[in-house]
């Protein structure tokens, strides 16, 4: 075939022409839903149900770092309860969250927004006594996991924060917090949460 048929042919097919089959040439395979959704970039993909996994009540146990970017290597742990609802016809969720252990009380809010546009989403968290949202971590999920980044300042200094979702069944879901003083080039682990279902 020349080249200008085969150009030819190319024009009229991405028109949405229907073609027939070309001698020497092959057919593409047609793919199914699933096989189209596998080739598709995940910054592509509309990730508006990614927390859907998590609708209802967990089980929480947290360990969380005391003191973080100081060297510290004490832990404490908490047990309790994550509430999670789904708002807007789930392109966003909220979160409850309440722990107790040795170290005493957390209440804590988060408010998870979709954005159609960037395909990503914003993780907005508040704890009991500080009246106030954090700085937004920005990310989205990828094969599985969910990673969200924001920059906030810690004890005066500015850092980077990291938030995984992680090892998601359907029983189960494992959540990290993560800072950098060094703008991302290490991190250290500050929360580890797994929330298993009642």
């Amino acid at each position: 075939m020349s080249p200008r048929t085969a150009c030819t042919l190319a024009l009229l097919a991405g028109l949405g022409l229907a073609l027939p089959a070309a001698p020497g040439l092959a057919q593409p395979k047609e793919e199914t839903p699933g096989a189209l959704a596998a080739h598709q970039r995940d910054d592509q993909r509309d990730g508006q149900h990614d927390f859907d996994f998590e609708f209802g009540t967990w089980k929480t146990h947290l360990k969380r770092l005391l003191r973080p970017l100081t060297g510290s290597t004490t832990w404490v742990e908490y047990d309790g309860t994550t509430v999670v609802r789904p708002v807007w016809a789930g392109r966003a969720n909220l979160v409850e969250l309440s722990v107790d252990g040795p170290a005493g009380h957390i209440e804590a809010l988060s408010l998870r927004l979709y954005d159609p546009q960037s395909r990503q989403w914003s993780l907005n968290f508040s704890g009991l006594g500080s009246g106030a949202m954090s700085t937004p971590a920005i990310g989205r999920f990828e094969n599985g996991r969910g990673e969200f980044v924001n920059a906030e300042t810690l004890n005066g200094r500015p850092i980077l924060v990291r938030f995984v979702i992680s090892d998601i069944t359907p029983r189960s879901c494992r959540f990290e917090q993560s800072f950098s003083a060094d703008g991302g080039k290490t991190w250290e682990l500050n929360w580890v949460a797994v929330d298993t279902r009642t």
